[in-house]
């Protein structure tokens, strides 16, 4: 590049500079350039690590993570430090100023309570789990043994000889299987239709206001209060002679005879009067009380009544509530013998069964003529016992989760 040309890019450019100054940058620029094409050579590998030095290296042994179970120990040894054992605190219990001694003793006082509490609560759990087990036990080891063994001082639970004829021979003495389907066909029926109108019930009180509303409510509570025999002998009077509304002396020329017919009980259940049935109407009403609100403002919205709210909306939210209340109904039904027996007069159920066990057992064995006494059928007896309870003992064990959950949601608890 000529001066010419220099002075003219200096001018456009704005600035003055020299000719000696132009052969300065021009130096400059050379020297960047060829700085550039040093740096995009290959650079060169780093120089090997002399012997020493990788024997160094090699000497360092890689740190070993810790187990839990010795980080565990390692806190234990150091929190030892800080620790005073309770022989200290009782030695030394005279010399600690008033604070100390407030102190040490809520540190004894909870690590006695820790040790005392478990053995305490074991001791009430076992006493009350066998205060539970023991009619249990006691069936099943009289169900197993011959009935000379019952007079046997030596044996308490365990048998010498098992056996179980004993339950065989009951299972026909009672005709097992046809019992049973009288049972439920009797029983379960009930619960099913007392669930239903119950939580109907329950549901109307929880949600809807109307007149005489907590008159009606104070029935449903004098229906828990108020014991079962007071009112038997009038209920038993209106389903010996029932007619209703004077329809059947109209129709047929006399009341109708519901007794020794499962009728009675059927009625009674639809017209939420079965056994237990205020109970159930409370646990309803308690459960759907604490449902949302908007639950049936939305169904409402949507178009649905109150009927197909309860059926679309309430009862699938229930379902434990519904699982519970028939549990609790079908184990009262199955249990009774004090209503069943006041309307039936042979032995239709599995309670009664029970009650008039050692007339059937004694029967059995002796061509149809009941002789000595209950302790000469005892294993059969408990044989009866046994199966009785076995239906109920098998819904419980498939129904158990669902159980407990209904019972904590349904206002039992809490």
């Amino acid at each position: 590049m000529d001066n010419n040309e220099f002075e003219k890019e200096t001018v456009v450019s704005g600035t003055d500079v020299t000719p000696d100054t132009a052969e300065t940058v021009a130096e400059a620029q050379a020297e960047e350039t060829i700085m550039s094409v040093q740096s995009e050579e290959p650079k060169a590998a780093p120089a090997p690590a002399s012997a020493p030095a990788k024997a160094e290296t090699a000497d360092v042994a890689p740190v070993k993570k810790k187990s839990k179970r010795q980080l565990k120990k390692e806190e234990k040894e150091r929190l030892s430090q800080y620790h005073i054992s309770s022989w200290d605190i009782i030695k030394n219990y005279r010399s600690y100023n008033a604070a100390e001694k407030n102190h040490y003793r809520y540190i004894l006082g909870r690590r006695v309570s820790e040790r005392v509490w478990p053995i305490f609560r074991f001791l009430i759990l076992f006493g009350l789990g066998f205060v539970i087990l023991y009619p249990i036990l006691y069936m099943i080891s009289c169900s197993i043994r011959p009935q000379a063994e019952m007079t046997d001082p030596s044996i308490l639970w365990i048998p010498k000889t098992f056996m179980l004829d004993n339950i065989v021979e009951t299972w026909t003495a009672i005709d097992y299987p046809k019992l049973v389907w009288d049972t439920v066909s009797v029983n379960v029926v009930c619960s099913l239709i007392q669930v239903l109108t119950c939580s109907i019930a329950g549901y109307g009180f929880a949600r809807f206001k109307f007149k005489f509303k907590g008159l009606l409510f104070a029935i449903v509570i004098m229906q828990i209060i108020v014991p079962t025999q007071v009112i038997l002998i009038p209920q038993f009077m209106q389903f010996r002679y029932f007619d209703p509304f004077g329809l059947a002396t109209l129709i047929n020329g006399e009341a109708l005879n519901l007794a020794d017919s499962p009728w009675a009980l059927y009625l009674q259940a639809f017209f939420c009067n079965g056994i237990r049935a205020g109970l159930f109407i409370f646990l309803f009403r308690q459960f759907f009380r604490g449902l949302p609100k908007e639950l049936e403002d939305a169904a409402y919205l949507d178009g649905c009544g109150p009927f197909e709210t309860f059926v679309k909306v309430m009862v699938p939210n229930a379902s434990n509530s519904f699982l519970t209340v028939f549990i609790f109904s079908v184990v009262w039904y199955w249990n009774d013998s004090y209503v069943s027996g006041m309307f039936f007069t042979k032995s239709n159920t599995i309670a009664l069964q029970v009650s008039n066990l050692y007339e059937t057992i004694s029967a059995y064995f002796n061509g149809g003529t009941p002789t000595g006494v209950a302790s000469d059928w005892l294993v059969w007896i408990e044989s009866g016992c046994l199966l009785s309870i076995l239906p109920i003992l098998i819904m419980y064990i498939f129904l158990q989760k669902n159980f407990i959950e209904g019972v904590e949601r349904s206002g039992i608890v809490g």
